[in-house]
């Protein structure tokens, strides 16, 4: 990323951007009137927004440690987001400062923002790539330029899918992400689900939808179709609260559902 880059880059104020509505639910200060408008709406019509928002940064934080347990030292995090610490790198790094790592984002407020991203450990290197999910040759290309391909990847795309439809491909755009992978790298997942709060997840797709964002909710078997010919880690396709809490986790379940479901799989 160069600061030309940057400089060119200008903010559309009229819409609502999911990143800025999911920094509203987190309580960022990254946001504009209309975010925040379109996150209240929400908020009321499914009261587990904020939850959800919260627990899948939590889940983020155990996949990416469970990833670098397992040896990995390289990460792409495509639909990164606003920075909230600690961010994946932060995260990655602690358990490895070695890792390298690359963020992938199309909300120019996240580029603006990516000098926060980029100063990680020492040992390791942190890159921002300014593009869309839906165009992986070029995110795959700017990253193969601080990532190794050849070697064991963690692949992240945490609360994304659901913004992706079939007239995006999803499944076979994750597939082309997939098969640039070494062996040994992890896919690491997460997806709002309308099985676990049917009304209030209805409404709030609704929402989202007449704000001019596309949102499909997808149930268990939809969600679990993103994992296929892969190894998927215990405890599997699975609420987000439940993929191998920590204390915290466990106790944020008694304030009520998230419906969101998380996975990781291996790639064999």
């Amino acid at each position: 990323m160069s600061e030309s880059e940057a400089g060119r880059i200008t903010i559309d104020t009229s819409r609502p951007h999911p990143a800025r509505v999911y920094d509203w639910w987190l309580g960022g200060k990254d946001n504009y009137p209309v975010d925040e408008e379109l996150a209240r709406k929400i908020l009321a019509a499914d009261g587990t927004a904020v939850r959800g928002a919260r627990a899948n940064r939590r889940f983020m934080h155990r996949a990416v440690r469970t990833a670098a347990e397992a040896g990995i030292r390289q990460f792409l995090d495509i639909g990164t987001g606003i920075p909230t610490e600690p961010n994946l790198h932060q995260v990655a790094q602690g358990a490895a400062p070695e890792s390298r790592v690359v963020y992938a984002d199309n909300d120019p407020i996240v580029l603006r923002h990516a000098e926060a991203l980029l100063k990680g450990s020492a040992e390791g290197s942190t890159d921002y790539v300014h593009a869309d999910v839906r165009d992986p040759d070029t995110i795959l290309r700017l990253a193969g330029e601080s990532l190794d391909f050849g070697r064991p990847v963690a692949l992240s795309l945490v609360a994304l899918t659901h913004y992706l439809g079939d007239e995006d491909d999803v499944y076979g755009l994750i597939e082309r992400y997939v098969a640039r992978l070494a062996p040994g790298s992890h896919l690491i997942l997460s997806q709002v689900t309308q099985d676990l709060s049917p009304e209030g997840v209805a409404r709030a797709a609704e929402l989202f939808r007449r704000s001019g964002t596309p949102f499909y909710p997808r149930t268990l078997t939809e969600f679990a179709r993103f994992f296929d010919g892969l190894e998927l880690l215990g405890p599997g396709v699975i609420p987000v609260y439940g993929w191998r809490p920590d204390p915290e986790d466990v106790a944020a379940q008694a304030e009520g559902v998230v419906p969101v479901y998380a996975g990781v799989a291996r790639k064999p």
